[in-house]
């Protein structure tokens, strides 16, 4: 698919076919993932890969209910890393960049499970210290983004976007 028909494309996505997603498509998601920009290319992030049914409804809890994370049959966690960010760009590593890091690569994420034919969702409103307990992850990182990935089971239609002339403002 052409990057153009990937973003006119992209919908969030909350109901999934119970279908497996092949380790070639998961590759490729990885991939995708690892080629995100990030700042001083530090990739202050981790991400973590759920398949484990009683951990995606353990997020799926998390996540204030949220029950349709638990029935993707991939979902990936990204946290921010404020440290890695720190080493080089101090207090607005750790507070910024970390954060605009992971957000970059589940984005790449999601349009790479576009290009391959999935559906996903990003997910913002969890309780940050029960996904950590979840994931056993150290507190010093910041979870950033649930994304449930898999075939999708809808076809939402396009959201409205606002206007160019509102959004852009031409100097």
């Amino acid at each position: 698919m052409d990057f153009e028909n990937v973003i006119a494309n992209r919908r969030s996505i909350r109901k999934y076919l119970k279908k497996e997603v092949e380790n070639e498509k998961i590759r490729k998601m990885l991939n995708a993932i690892n080629s995100a920009p990030s700042a001083g290319d530090l990739q202050a992030y981790e991400v973590f890969l759920v398949k484990d049914e009683e951990l995606k409804e353990k997020l799926a809890e998390a996540a204030y209910g949220q029950y349709f994370i638990s029935e993707a049959p991939l979902v990936f966690v990204f946290f921010a890393n404020p440290k890695r960010s720190a080493i080089r760009y101090g207090a607005r590593g750790e507070r910024l960049y970390c954060i605009l890091d992971a957000a970059i690569a589940a984005s790449y994420l999601q349009l790479s499970a576009v290009d391959l034919g999935l559906g996903s969702v990003w997910v913002g409103a969890f309780d940050d210290d029960k996904v950590r307990k979840i994931l056993e992850v150290n507190e010093r990182l910041i979870p950033v983004a649930i994304i449930p990935v898999g075939y999708p089971a809808e076809k939402p239609a396009a959201t409205p976007r606002r206007k160019l002339e509102d959004l852009v403002k031409f100097l």
